[in-house]
C-alpha cells in the first residue's frame, strides 16, 4: 500500500542530489489546506511519487498539485482518473506536472526508472473494442498537434517516426491497426517516436474486460533492457510478458514529462486509472489493488416484486393490459430494434435525436440528394456537433437488414481520409446514417458548378485530394482487417473538410470479404465512366475495379472534365482516350484543366497523368495496386512501372 500524506502543518520536499546527480529542487511548504488536497499522493521527491487514487480538487486543462490534465481527462470525487469517455474522436492526457530528470547532469548518462499503475478499459462495444491507453515519456505535458483515433493522442500524420519527437511510450492497445502493423487487437507494444511498435506481444489477459489491471514497466540503464509485466493482482509476476533490449539515451532528453495518453475514434472506450507509482534509480513499489478506488459494479435488477404474490401479479397484469393499446399506437412510430441490431455498432441514435438535429428534416438543411437518399445537415442536441444525416429508404426488410449489418461493420473503419461514420438509426423502412460533417461539400461542385461564388481549386489542393483518396483506398484494400471494395469511387463521393483535405465517403455500395477469399459475383453497380470494362462481362467487383474508378477520378481532377462528356466532340467524348492521345503525342499539357491557366507543377501533373492512365488500363492485371499508387505519388518508382506502354485505346507510341 502506498503512503498517504495526512494533514500536517508543513510539508518539505527536496531531491537527493547525491543519489541522482541532479540539481536539488527548492524546498516548498504547504499550508494545512493544501496538504489535505495532497492526501491521495505521497510526494517523496522530484524523482519519486506515489498515487493511491488521484486528487479530485481540480480537473480539465488545469494543473493541480497532482497532475496536469488536458483534453477530456477528469478526476471524479472518488479519486478515479478517467482519461476518455465514450465520446468519439477525442483525446485525454494526464501528466505529472513537473519534468523528471532522466540523465546525469555531469556526464549525460541515462538513469534507470520504474513505474507501476492500475488501469481499466471499458469499451462502448465489448466485442469490438476501441483504441487503447499508453504510458508515455514526452518532452511536453501538452503534446501539441497530437491526433486522436489510432494516434492515441501522442503523434500526428506528419511527425510519425520523426527523431525530434523524443517520445517513448508503452501502448496497451485494443484495436488492430494495419497502418501501424499491429499484431492483433489485444497487445502491448513499445513505441519509440512512432506508433508502429518497435516490439509488441499479445497481452496475457483481456485488456478491454473492464477489470482492474496492474502494469509494471522497468528500464535498466546499465543492461539497457526494458521489461513490462501485466497482471490482475497486486503481486508482480515472476516473468515479464515483454522484454526489449534498447538504448533509450537518444530518445530521452535531460528532463522529460511522464504520464498517460488515450484517445477515441468511432468506437470509443473509457480509460480509467486508479493508482500510479514512479521511481528513478530504483523499483517502484507495487500497488495494493484492494486499497485503490474502484469502479462501481452495475447493480443487478431485482424483479422479485413481480412474483411476490398473487396481488402483485394481478396488479402487474392490469397495468400491462391498461397500456397495451397505447403501446400498439406508439409502435407505429417508435424506433424498431431487433436482436441482430444490438451487436452491430457503432453508436445507435434515437429517431427523436436526429429529427431534432435536422430540424425535422427541413428542406433548408438539405445538403444533397442521390440515388440512396437525401443528406441533411444536423446539429446534435447534446454536444452541438455538426453532422451529416443521410436518410436511406429500403422497401425490403431483408435488404435493410443486410445493408445495416454491412454499414455497421464499415462503421468501424477509422482513417483520416475517410468520412467517419458516427452512428445510425432505424425507423420502420428508414435507415438514418450519421457522418462527420464536411463543410466544403463534394469535389464535383468545385470542378463543374460553374458558380462564380465557388472558388477554383488550385493545383496544390487537387493533387492533395487525389493523394488522400489513394491513401484511403490503400487502407480499404490492404490495411484493414477485411478487404473493403468501395465500388463507387467518383468525384461526388469525395468530400472536402474545413481545410479542403479530401475524404472518401458514401459506402452505400461497399462490399467486404475476408482476405484470401474471392469476392462473390454480384450485379453491376457504379457510375458510368468509372466502371471497369470487365465488370460488364463478369459482374465481379475487385480491388482492380476500384483502381479503375480511381484512375478515372485522377484524370477528371487533372483535366477538369467528366470521364464521359456527351456534349464533347466524338474524339474527346471519352476522357481516357483523349488523354492517351495527348500523352502519346507529347502534348499532355494541353489536356490539363484550362482554368488553371498553366499554374501547376509539371512534375506532379505528369505523374498524375501516368497514374491515371495506368489505373485506367482495360486489362485488370496491368493496373497497379493502390500501395504502388501511393508510392508513385510520393515520388517512388524504383521498378519503372510508371513507364507507360503503348496506348491500349488510342494507337501510337510513347
Amino acid at each position: 500500500m502506498c503512503g498517504v500524506v495526512e494533514p500536517v502543518g508543513r510539508l518539505e520536499v527536496v531531491a537527493n542530489e547525491e543519489k541522482l546527480g541532479q540539481v536539488a529542487t527548492p524546498k516548498w511548504r504547504a499550508s494545512p489546506r493544501e496538504t489535505v488536497r495532497l492526501r491521495s499522493v505521497c510526494l517523496v521527491a522530484r524523482d519519486e511519487f506515489q498515487f493511491c487514487g488521484f486528487n479530485s480538487g481540480k480537473s480539465n486543462s488545469n494543473s493541480n498539485y497532482n497532475l496536469t490534465l488536458s483534453g477530456i481527462a477528469e478526476v471524479d470525487n472518488g479519486g478515479i482518473l478517467r482519461l476518455t469517455n465514450d465520446a468519439h474522436r477525442l483525446i485525454g492526457h494526464a501528466f505529472y506536472p513537473v519534468p523528471i530528470r532522466f540523465k546525469n547532469s555531469t556526464d549525460g548518462s541515462l538513469f534507470s526508472f520504474s513505474t507501476t499503475f492500475a488501469f481499466a478499459i471499458i469499451s462502448e462495444y465489448a466485442k469490438l473494442g476501441g483504441h487503447g491507453i499508453a504510458f508515455a515519456i514526452a518532452n511536453s505535458s501538452s503534446i501539441p498537434d497530437a491526433l486522436s483515433s489510432q494516434y492515441l493522442g501522442l503523434l500526428n500524420t506528419k511527425n510519425m517516426g520523426n527523431p525530434s519527437n523524443h517520445l517513448f511510450a508503452v501502448e496497451f492497445d485494443t484495436v488492430q491497426d494495419f497502418e501501424f502493423g499491429d499484431i492483433n487487437d489485444n497487445h502491448v507494444g513499445i513505441d519509440l517516436n512512432n506508433l508502429a511498435s518497435n516490439k509488441s506481444v499479445p497481452a496475457s489477459l483481456n485488456l478491454k474486460s473492464g477489470d482492474t489491471t496492474q502494469a509494471w514497466i522497468d528500464y535498466d540503464s546499465a543492461s539497457k533492457v526494458l521489461d513490462v509485466w501485466l497482471a490482475k493482482t497486486s503481486t508482480k509476476p515472476a516473468n515479464p510478458i515483454l522484454s526489449y533490449a534498447v538504448d533509450l539515451s537518444p530518445i530521452l532528453l535531460n528532463e522529460m514529462y511522464v504520464g498517460f495518453s488515450a484517445s477515441t475514434c468511432v468506437l470509443a472506450s473509457s480509460h480509467y486509472l486508479f493508482g500510479w507509482n514512479f521511481k528513478m534509480n530504483g523499483v517502484a513499489k507495487s500497488l495494493d489493488l484492494s486499497s485503490l478506488p474502484s469502479l462501481p459494479k452495475p447493480k443487478k435488477k431485482n424483479y422479485a416484486f413481480l412474483i411476490a404474490g398473487p396481488v402483485s401479479a394481478l396488479l402487474f397484469l392490469i397495468a400491462a393490459l391498461a397500456t397495451a393499446g397505447y403501446r400498439i399506437y406508439k409502435a407505429k412510430t417508435a424506433d424498431v430494434i431487433e436482436d441482430w441490431e444490438l451487436v452491430t455498432g457503432p453508436h445507435r441514435f434515437s429517431y427523436k435525436e436526429l429529427k431534432h438535429a435536422t430540424r425535422g428534416f427541413r428542406e433548408k438543411e438539405l445538403l444533397g440528394q442521390g440515388g440512396f437518399g437525401k443528406v441533411y445537415r444536423g446539429v446534435l442536441p447534446g454536444t452541438k456537433e455538426e453532422v451529416a444525416v443521410k436518410r436511406v429508404s429500403h422497401e425490403s426488410k431483408q435488404g435493410l437488414r443486410e445493408f445495416v449489418a454491412e454499414i455497421a461493420t464499415i462503421g468501424r473503419l477509422c482513417h483520416r481520409h475517410l468520412v467517419g461514420m458516427k452512428g445510425w438509426c432505424r425507423r420502420r423502412a428508414d435507415l438514418l446514417l450519421v457522418y462527420d460533417y464536411m463543410p466544403n461539400g463534394s469535389l464535383d461542385k468545385y470542378l463543374y458548378s460553374g458558380d462564380a461564388t465557388t472558388p477554383l481549386l488550385p493545383w496544390s489542393i487537387r493533387f492533395g485530394v487525389i493523394r488522400s483518396v489513394a491513401a484511403a483506398l490503400l487502407y480499404l484494400h490492404e490495411e484493414w482487417e477485411s478487404v473493403v471494395l468501395h465500388r463507387d469511387v467518383k468525384a461526388s463521393n469525395v468530400l472536402l473538410d474545413g481545410e479542403l483535405n479530401g475524404r472518401l465517403g458514401d459506402f452505400g455500395l461497399a462490399k467486404l470479404y475476408e482476405r484470401g477469399a474471392n469476392p462473390s459475383t454480384t450485379r453491376v453497380v457504379g457510375t458510368l465512366g468509372y466502371l471497369a470494362p470487365e465488370l460488364t462481362r463478369t459482374g465481379k467487383a475487385t480491388t482492380a475495379t476500384d483502381v479503375f474508378a480511381f484512375g478515372a477520378l485522377v484524370l477528371e481532377v487533372v483535366c477538369g472534365r467528366r470521364p464521359i462528356e456527351l456534349k464533347a466532340q466524338p474524339e474527346e467524348m471519352v476522357l481516357v482516350d483523349f488523354v492517351w492521345e495527348k500523352f502519346a503525342a507529347g502534348k499532355w499539357r494541353e489536356a490539363v484543366d484550362p482554368r488553371l491557366a498553366g499554374e501547376f507543377n509539371n512534375g506532379e501533373v505528369e505523374v498524375a497523368f501516368r497514374v491515371g492512365l495506368l489505373c485506367s488500363h482495360p486489362e485488370p492485371a496491368a493496373r497497379p495496386a493502390m500501395r504502388d499508387v501511393v508510392r508513385f505519388f510520393d515520388g517512388e518508382d524504383p521498378s519503372g512501372v510508371l513507364e507507360l506502354p503503348s496506348p491500349p485505346l488510342a494507337g501510337g507510341d510513347l
